[in-house]
Parts: structure tokens; sequence; C-alpha cells
């Protein structure tokens, strides 16, 4: 059987039913290509206290986890929840196309941990990506949210420095014609070095020693209940 077990955002963030099934399978693999950690393999190792075998792209988009998964119990850990990346449910699908039995086990992940902005999650519009390229497609995106009055979720590419991400952002907004006031930053959601600011793209760019992995919000019309909690981050 295959398991896909969500790791939540903490490394003792997997729920008590997740940590069992992990210790009971035969083979248990890290997805490692999605996320930049906020904390060591070596400390996810010690906490699951079983042995851990990183898995890549061409790993777990093989289908050698599936083979596996004929035979003996395989858990496949994954970041946050384990079905944000559409990699995870072509897996899922694979093993159901192969009659492999699979089991999802959720825990928490950025889109639950943004809540803590005081942002209603209801008027979140699309979420996009800025990718570790050149692109400024997702500044679409932040357009067309803005146009319906929703929030705009950005997930920063694995390995990518905050700064990167900022101008990036500027060249994406400049060339789509929007005009961004304040905008937040989340850093590590959902760890105990959570933090996260709430001011203008000159501000955030002096903010030092931002640790991954971090998203950005562009806020909508907000309410005023939105804009009182946030406050609190200037």
């Amino acid at each position: 059987m295959l398991y896909i077990i969500g790791l939540g955002l903490n490394v003792d963030g997997i729920s008590t039913y997740g940590l069992a099934v992990a210790k009971k399978c035969k083979k248990v693999y890290l997805e490692n290509y999605t996320v930049d950690f906020p904390y060591s393999f070596e400390e996810l190792q010690h906490f699951i206290d079983k042995k851990i075998i990183p898995a890549d792209r061409e790993k777990v988009e093989g289908l050698s986890l599936i083979d596996e998964a004929k035979y003996m119990d395989v858990a496949l850990l994954v970041y946050g929840s384990p079905l944000t990346a559409t990699t995870h449910i072509t897996l899922l699908q694979e093993a159901k196309n192969c009659g492999v039995r699979c089991k999802v086990i959720y825990a928490a992940s950025v889109f639950d941990a943004v809540a803590e902005t005081g942002l209603q999650l209801y008027k979140f519009g699309k979420i996009a990506s800025i990718p570790g390229f050149e692109a400024d497609s997702f500044g679409k995106i932040i357009q067309e949210n803005l146009s319906i009055n929703s929030h705009s979720l950005i997930l920063a590419d694995i390995g990518m420095e905050l700064i990167e991400a900022i101008e990036q952002l500027e060249k994406a907004v400049e060339k789509h014609k929007v005009k961004l006031d304040k905008i937040i930053l989340c850093s590590q959601l959902g760890t105990k070095h959570s933090k996260i600011y709430y001011g203008n793209l000159e501000e955030l760019k002096e903010l030092k020693g931002i640790k991954k992995p971090y998203c950005i919000i562009i806020p909508g019309k907000l309410h005023f209940l939105e804009k009182e909690v946030l406050e609190d981050f200037t």
C-alpha cells in the first residue's frame, strides 16, 4: 500500500495518525524538491525515528514507488499538505490505475497558515508562483485577483532568495500595470520562527535574514477587521 503523508509546517507537525503509519511502513521516502524545509533532514529523521530516503522529482514522478507499494507498505512524506502539488495528485491517480491501494493523510499547509495574517481565507483568489527564472505571467494572476477584490498568495520557487522574488514581482506588476500599496511577507509560518511583515516593497527590500520558506501576499480589498489585524505587523 502507498501512503502519501503530509508533514505539516513544523518538524513535529505530522499528525499522530501519520506518524504511526510512517513508523509501520517498510520504506519511508521524503519528497525534497518542492519546498525549502524550515528544519533539517536530520531533525525530521530523528523525530520520525525511522530511516528516511530522500526522493527527488525523478523518483516521485516515476513508477518505482508504486511498484514497491505492490509488495510492501511505502510512505511518501510531503511538506505541508500532501496534495498541494500536481505531482502528488498524479502519483495518487497512477497508483489507482495500477491497482495499488493508496491512502492520503492530511496535515496543515501554508494555505491554512496565511489566515494568521488576519486575511479571510475565502477572499483569496488564484494562487501563483514566482519561478526560478525570468517570467511575469504571475503578474496577470495578481491583476485578475485584484479586479475582483481578491487577495493573491504568491509562492516563491525553491532556493529563491527574497530579493530575487521582489525584483521579479516589481517587473511583473509593472508589465501588467498593477499598482501595489502595502503587501505582506510571511516567513516560516507554523514554526517557532514564524514572522509576518506588512509594508511596501521598499520596506520589505530592507529586511534582512528572512528565512525560507516564505510567501508573499498581495491584499485585495480589505475588510476593516483585516486592516486592524494587519496593522499589528507593520
